[in-house]
C-alpha cells in the first residue's frame, strides 16, 4: 500500500516454490498449505498457526534481499575464504530490474538458501475490507550491527527506508506522522513491551489484539474500524462501522441487520467496554439500509441517542426509525480522553440529501460514509441524489486536506486528496460522455448507458443508467442541454 510503513516484504510469486531452501524458519514444522477451520471465524484464521504454502520461505528470504540487500544463504553466512567472490548489488539490482529471476541467481551463483534465521512470528488474515484478502506470516531475524546495510541500500519498491526501534516508531504513529497496518502495529507494541524473546508467544498468538470475534483494526489512534457482512451492492459485501473518540466514543454506521453480524458487533464494543471504552451515541452518516441494519438493536442494547442530519431524519422517519438528535453542518464534538480530540460534522449532500462525513481534526481522517468508495463508483441516484451537490461536496472533503480516506465501503486511502479530485475528473469525463451523445441525437438514457458502459457486465446497467440521468439532470441546470 503506496504512502505506508511496513516492514520489509512482499508477495508470493508463482515461480518461489520452484526454489529450493535448506532449512524451514524456526516455529515451522509443516511445509504445507492447510485452510483455516471452516467453524473459525477468518479474522481469527492466524490462530490456526504458522502452515506455510509452498515457496513462502523463499518468497521471505527473496523479499528480503530486494527490500534489503540481506541474503540468507548458508555460503555467505558461513563467510568461507574460499568462496566464490560475489557482487550482491548488481545481483540484487538485476533482480529489481526483472532482468533475471530470483530462481536463476540462486543456481547461478550456487547459493544454498537457508530460512534457519528467520523465527515465525505470527500469522494474520487482513480484515474482509476488499475482494481480495492477504493470509500473512511475520517473522523476526537477528542480524549483525556490523552486515546491517544502510538505508542508502533500500530498493526502488520504497520510498524510503531505516532501521529504527519500535518504541520510536510507536510515537510516529501515536502523533500521526506514519500510517500503518493493524499487524504492523501489534507487533511494535509487543516488541517495545517485551522484546523479540519475551514477547514471542504475544506474537505467535496475537488474540490480545482482538475484539472478541474481531480484529482490532485501528489505522489512527481512536479510530477503530469494524468490517460488517451487509446485503449492500457489489463488489462490496462488507459496511465499515466505526467506532470514533478515545474514551467517550460514537458508534458510526452499526450497519448490519444479519442477527449473525450484530451479535459479532456486540461482541467487539463488549470487548471495547472493557478497555475503557464507552459508548455514548450513534451517528448515522445517512439513511441506506446497509448503513443502519443494526441501529435499533444498539440503541436498546447500548442505551444511547441515535444521531443524524435533519434531512437523514426525515427519510429515515419513512422508515420508522427515530433520530434522537440532529447532526448539523460544522457541528464540533470533542471525542477525547482528557487531552482535546475534535470531530467536525461536515454536510456532504449528493448521494443522499442527508449525508454526512465526520472529520477528525486531530489526524485529519476523515470518516467518509459513501462519499467515497475505494471499492466502486459511489451511486448517484435522483431524484434522493444529486450530481451538482455530490461534486460540491468532493470539492467541500478536498477543502478540508485529509491525510486518510475512511470509508464505508473498502480499505483506507492514504492520498485522500488526490483520491478525491481523481474522483470528481472521473465523474467530469463521463459527463463529457453524456454530453457528447447528447449532442450526437441520443436522447434515450438506457441507450447512453449501452455505449458509455459497454464494458460494464450488463446486470449493472440499471444502476449505471441512474448515473446518466443524474448527469442528465446535472447538464440541464447548467443550461447544456
Amino acid at each position: 500500500m503506496g504512502g505506508w510503513h511496513a516492514f520489509p516484504g512482499g508477495g508470493l510469486e508463482r515461480d518461489d516454490a520452484a526454489v529450493g531452501v535448506a532449512v524451514a524458519p524456526v516455529g515451522v514444522t509443516d511445509s504445507t498449505f492447510t485452510s483455516p477451520d471452516p467453524g473459525i471465524d477468518n479474522e481469527q484464521a492466524d490462530l490456526h498457526g504458522p502452515d506455510l504454502p509452498p515457496g513462502l520461505a523463499v518468497c521471505a528470504i527473496r523479499e528480503l534481499f530486494e527490500e534489503t540487500g540481506l541474503l540468507l544463504a548458508q555460503e555467505l553466512l558461513a563467510d568461507e575464504p574460499d568462496a566464490p567472490a560475489v557482487d550482491l548489488a548488481s545481483d540484487r539490482q538485476r533482480l529489481l530490474d526483472g532482468a533475471v529471476p530470483f530462481g536463476e541467481l540462486v543456481a547461478t551463483n550456487g547459493w544454498a538458501l537457508t530460512a534457519a534465521p528467520l523465527v515465525f512470528a505470527g500469522r494474520w488474515l487482513t480484515p474482509p475490507l476488499a475482494p481480495m484478502r492477504f493470509d500473512n506470516r511475520f517473522f523476526l531475524l537477528e542480524w549483525s550491527r556490523e552486515q546491517t546495510p544502510q538505508p542508502d541500500l533500500m530498493g526502488s519498491e520504497l520510498d524510503h527506508g531505516e532501521w529504527i526501534r519500535p518504541e520510536y516508531a510507536l510515537e510516529r504513529w501515536l502523533s500521526g506522522e506514519v500510517l500503518t497496518a493493524p499487524p504492523i502495529l501489534h507487533i511494535l507494541r509487543v516488541l517495545a513491551e517485551e522484546g523479540p524473546v519475551d514477547g514471542l508467544p504475544r506474537l505467535r498468538d496475537p488474540s490480545e489484539a482482538s475484539l472478541g470475534p474481531l480484529r482490532r483494526v485501528e489505522f489512527r489512534p481512536g479510530v477503530i474500524l469494524l468490517p460488517l457482512l451487509t446485503p449492500t451492492l457489489p463488489p462490496a459485501t462488507h459496511t465499515n462501522a466505526y467506532v470514533l473518540g478515545r474514551r467517550d466514543a460514537v458508534l458510526v454506521d452499526p450497519a448490519t441487520p444479519i442477527p449473525s453480524e450484530i451479535e459479532r458487533l456486540r461482541s467487539a464494543l463488549a470487548a471495547l467496554h472493557e478497555q475503557g471504552r464507552r459508548i455514548t451515541a450513534i451517528w448515522l452518516t445517512h439513511h441506506h439500509p446497509d448503513h443502519i441494519g443494526a441501529v435499533d438493536a444498539m440503541r436498546r442494547d447500548l442505551q444511547v441517542p441515535v444521531c443524524a442530519h435533519p434531512l437523514a431524519k426525515e427519510a429515515l422517519a419513512r422508515r420508522g426509525i427515530r433520530i434522537d438528535r440532529e447532526l448539523r453542518d460544522g457541528q464540533r464534538v470533542d471525542l477525547g480522553d482528557g487531552s482535546p480530540f475534535p470531530v467536525r460534522i461536515v454536510h456532504t449532500p449528493g448521494h443522499t440529501r442527508g449525508h454526512l462525513c465526520f472529520f477528525d481534526e486531530t489526524y485529519r481522517t476523515l470518516i467518509a460514509g459513501d462519499l467515497v468508495s475505494t471499492l466502486s463508483t459511489i451511486v448517484i441516484h435522483p431524484p434522493e441524489g444529486e450530481m451538482d451537490a455530490y461534486l460540491d461536496s468532493l470539492d467541500r472533503a478536498v477543502d478540508l486536506e485529509p491525510r486518510l480516506l475512511l470509508p464505508a465501503h473498502g480499505p483506507p486511502a492514504r492520498t485522500a486528496v488526490r483520491v478525491l479530485e481523481q474522483l470528481k475528473k472521473h465523474r467530469l469525463e463521463r459527463e463529457d460522455q453524456v454530453l457528447a451523445l447528447w449532442q450526437a441525437g441520443y436522447r434515450d438514457a438506457a441507450r447512453m448507458t449501452a455505449e458509455i458502459y459497454a464494458d460494464v457486465p450488463a446486470q449493472i446497467h440499471q444502476v449505471a443508467e441512474r448515473q446518466v440521468e443524474a448527469h442528465l439532470e446535472h447538464l440541464r441546470g447548467l443550461g447544456k442541454i
